[in-house]
């Protein structure tokens, strides 16, 4: 059961090593919490140790640039908040009171990472997926304390993103929503509350909103280029969506897409697009191939 007052997170417990694991490791330690990342090999733990250290070594020479023995001992001593494990087994799962699941967006491994956890969770523990294409309700589906479960939807960078979808479940309780609340303002975020809703609220509103632009394109309505222009001399948008879906990555785009039309077939928002698909069966996707929607120069 969940204890009547906020409860006080210290210890976290971060499953996944990818970028967004990462990053919000970082800003917990950065803040003071005692975080344990749980890898699958101690080559990913490493890495994720690496830019950590790294992001570090950026804020310390901000913030000491003319003493490096004190932004060597700052970055040390904010390294000393963080364990490393290579299994679950290994994890101080029952004296955490936040774990956040971080893992590969596969609905079956969430579920059954969420039900391998829940005979080890302390009482007064939460437990939250950073999920950005499933619904709650469909990640706890094999869990049996749903009150104690919820979303924390941070954005990639982590370190640089200030904000933080905090989304409430059909069953997730108030204490552990609002205790979710406090911990986001502590790691320096601002956080937002959403509903179990497809995409939550950004991703909401920024899937139909790319899958359209592609549509006017698809319909000869307009070019990539002068969409793409439109969109950032009439809405002050930093990119274009055609931009915008070659930075996210189409093979990205079009597993969110697939996801939500098989759910919901019938809603015309999550129609899929057969550009999309033509070009991600050509491995067409995006910046990380050198070209998708565009065409990017080779960097470095």
């Amino acid at each position: 059961m969940v204890a009547s007052d906020l409860i006080e997170i210290e210890n976290v417990v971060i499953i996944g090593t990818g970028l967004m694991g990462t990053g919000i490791a970082q800003v917990a330690i950065e803040k003071g919490f005692a975080v344990t990342i749980v890898g699958r090999s101690q080559d990913k733990l490493t890495q994720s140790q690496s830019k950590i250290r790294n992001g570090l070594n950026r804020i310390a020479k901000k913030r000491f640039p003319d003493d490096a023995a004190t932004a060597e001992e700052f970055v040390e001593g904010l390294l000393d908040n963080l364990s490393l494990v290579k299994t679950i087994a290994e994890a101080p799962i029952e004296d955490a009171q936040l774990i956040i699941e971080a893992i590969v967006e596969n609905l079956k491994v969430k579920q059954k990472l969420l039900a391998d956890l829940e005979p080890r969770l302390a009482n007064n523990a939460i437990l939250c997926s950073n999920t950005s294409s499933f619904l709650l309700e469909d990640v706890s589906d094999k869990f049996n304390s749903p009150e104690r479960f919820a979303g924390l939807h941070f954005f990639n960078p982590v370190p640089a993103m200030k904000l933080c979808e905090v989304v409430k479940g059909g069953a997730t309780s108030d204490v552990v929503y609002d205790s979710l609340l406090a911990f986001v303002r502590k790691l320096g975020k601002t956080p937002v509350k959403c509903g179990d809703t497809p995409g939550f609220i950004v991703n909401r509103l920024l899937i139909p909103y790319l899958l359209e632009a592609i549509h006017m394109n698809e319909r000869g309505d307009a070019s990539k280029e002068d969409i793409d222009t439109a969109m950032k001399l009439g809405t002050g948008h930093p990119m274009g969506p055609f931009e915008l879906l070659d930075y996210i990555g189409l093979d990205t785009m079009k597993f969110v897409v697939d996801g939500w039309h098989q759910r919901y077939p019938d809603d015309p928002r999550f129609a899929p697009s057969e550009t999309l698909d033509a070009l991600v069966a050509e491995g067409k996707l995006g910046r990380k191939s050198g070209e998708g929607f565009l065409s990017h120069a080779p960097r470095g």
